[in-house]
């Protein structure tokens, strides 16, 4: 079987040199005078300029075909929006969050968020000890629900207490959280730009257990997102309500 890169060898300028150093040999054993190679080398110099023309069209062609290219590239590229909203699934979700706290800066709100996944140890190092210790977070404040009050005493307030910052983590305002919505809200970028981490309780978003339910899917709300407005007037909302009964 003949090898693919054998078509793809010059054959005209090899054919050409070939005829050029068979010719001069002969000239120099005297089988062929100076009358019989002019002639053949004036042919040989034309063949080799016409395979280089050839090739410089091909070239030109090449060049425009990748040009044209670019050009579409670019034009589909300028088409693409990028997501409001990215769903983050098991894989990258501790990578998501870690990145999340590590990047936090100012004011934080913590809704209704599930602390049995702060029970571990290393869950608590992972996700939330680098909110507290984030010199740039100013304040972390948790709105949860009153059955969630057991868990924030006997085991994340005391690993909070022992963190760097855990005087920014606010008392948090216990209500009564009918929605199974959850959310971390905090300000990420340099220019004050608000994201968020949002969950659900139950499947699919949480994975069950017999003493914890541990976040399975959440969705990262970028700050292009209209979703933001949404979710602040929620947290809001309940503040409001409960002064009112206050």
């Amino acid at each position: 079987m003949i090898p693919k890169r054998f078509y793809g060898y010059d054959w005209d300028a090899i054919a050409g040199i070939l005829a050029a150093v068979i010719a001069i040999i002969l000239h120099m054993l005297h089988v062929l005078d100076e009358h019989v190679i002019l002639p053949i080398i004036l042919v040989l110099i034309a063949l080799l300029f016409i395979n280089f023309m050839r090739h410089e069209r091909s070239n030109e062609l090449t060049a425009e075909q990748v040009e044209r290219m670019d050009r579409t590239v670019k034009t589909i590229h300028s088409t693409l929006q990028p997501s409001d909203v990215d769903l983050v699934g098991p894989r990258q979700l501790r990578t998501t969050s870690e990145q999340f706290s590590h990047n936090m800066r100012g004011d934080s709100i913590w809704f209704n968020v599930c602390l049995s996944m702060y029970k571990p140890q290393q869950l608590f190092d992972a996700l939330l000890r680098p909110a507290v210790e984030n010199p740039k977070v100013k304040s972390i404040r948790f709105t949860l629900d009153e059955s969630q009050q057991p868990l924030w005493e006997q085991h994340v307030l005391p690993k909070i207490m022992a963190c760097k910052g855990h005087a920014k983590v606010m008392e948090p305002h216990w209500r009564q959280l009918e929605k199974n919505i959850s959310f971390i809200l905090a300000d990420i970028h340099q220019e004050g730009q608000t994201e968020a981490l949002l969950s659900f309780w139950g499947e699919p978003f949480m994975a069950q257990s017999t003493e914890k339910e541990v976040p399975r899917y959440i969705f990262h709300v970028r700050h292009r997102s209209e979703l933001l407005t949404h979710l602040v007037e929620l947290e809001r909302g309940h503040h409001l309500r409960q002064q009112e009964k206050s």
